[in-house]
């Protein structure tokens, strides 16, 4: 079984991890202000009582379901970045979650919150 990866080297990859968290928080947050808390009328400052055309509405909807998709495949990447910050924790980052084998370093430079090497990732993909 391979070594896991010294705190000095996970060290690097925490603070990338905690950046893409808090950034990603951020960007959850804005996005849900801005699909949950606010219509056309109070985007743009108009408050009067006059009615919105149909296709503003449909845009309007449109643009909600996309930000929720959005918070949604985001919310996912969050989870993937707090399991890697776990992984770091209790020093089982870098290796593979599914053979224990090494992932490689250009890997966790590329995709730092990825538990599995290219090979295991392909075979968890295609199931």
């Amino acid at each position: 079984m391979p070594k896991p990866m010294l705190k000095t080297e996970s060290k690097v990859y925490k603070e990338r991890l905690l950046q893409m968290r808090a950034r990603l928080r951020g960007d959850v947050n804005a996005m849900a202000d801005a699909a949950l808390n606010k219509t056309r009328s109070e985007a743009s400052g108009d408050l009067s009582s006059m009615p919105i055309h149909m296709a503003d509405l449909g845009t309007d909807n449109f643009e909600q379901e996309f930000t929720l998709s959005l918070m949604a495949s985001e919310g996912d990447l969050l989870e993937q970045i707090e399991g890697a910050l776990v992984r770091i924790e209790n020093r089982e980052y870098g290796l593979c979650a599914e053979c224990e084998g090494k992932v490689p370093k250009a890997r966790l430079n590329a995709i730092p919150h990825t538990p599995y090497c290219v090979k295991c990732a392909d075979v968890v993909q295609s199931n």
